[in-house]
């Protein structure tokens, strides 16, 4: 199967390309939207259109001939979720955050705090407690396609490897996700991020969505790479 997506500029991580989740799941998307891992290759543009071809539990993202992302259904992987966080000390861990005010990416879709509400989603992470856990709550829209879950699922891994004193500015390189449940159009959710482990310019985080009520809605384990210099 053959298709085209266009990501529009308000779906951005940095200025000029899109947030990684977010092309995460549009890929994933085209496979079983509730259990995927996408590799990203390259930063996807923004505001043209870029091919897609999907076979036998795979799929591509291509711009021209440069591959951007590929993605394949999975059943399962090891990850240790941590215990809920809730709303009102995921919201002053958010106010908290150091990313409020020293952001690599100030107007990211996902946890820019430059982006109004309504617009970004602002879900920018703190941290809570002192093993590296960060969290920050996300009202929902009304509208809450796959991507979007892949899109709240991907900054909080990153901002949980960031926020440590010995790694620099990341980029996403890998997102395998579990969409568990619906996220409730409207609801308030609480993501969190927490690092797992570290390879060099790799490293492995874990992230989560929960409702309001503490039920897992879906989980992530990404692996981000350190930019060099």
């Amino acid at each position: 199967m053959a298709a085209e997506v266009v990501i529009a500029r308000r779906f951005r991580g940095p200025p000029d390309s899109a947030n990684g989740g977010y092309a995460c799941g549009m890929l994933g998307a085209f496979l079983e939207p509730r259990r995927a891992e996408v590799t990203l290759r390259l930063p996807p543009p923004l505001e043209r259109p870029l091919a897609v071809e999907v076979d036998d539990g795979e799929a591509w993202m291509r711009d021209g001939e440069a591959v951007l992302a590929e993605a394949r259904a999975i059943e399962e992987y090891e990850l240790e979720v941590p215990a809920p966080v809730g709303v009102e000390e995921a919201t002053a861990a958010r106010d908290a955050s150091p990313f409020q005010h020293e952001h690599p990416y100030p107007g990211c879709f996902v946890c820019g705090p430059e982006r109004a509400p309504g617009d970004g989603l602002r879900v920018t992470c703190g941290p809570v407690g002192g093993d590296g856990l960060v969290a920050a709550p996300w009202e929902a829209p009304a509208e809450v396609p796959a991507e979007l879950v892949w899109s709240v699922l991907d900054c909080p891994s990153g901002i949980a490897g960031m926020l440590l004193p010995d790694l620099g500015q990341s980029v996403l390189g890998r997102l395998a996700a579990r969409l568990h449940r619906p996220v409730e159009p409207g609801s308030t959710c609480v993501a969190v991020g927490w690092p797992i482990d570290r390879e060099g310019r790799k490293f492995h985080s874990g992230s989560a969505i929960f409702s309001a009520e503490g039920e897992l809605l879906a989980d992530a384990r990404a692996t981000w790479i350190e930019l060099r210099g």
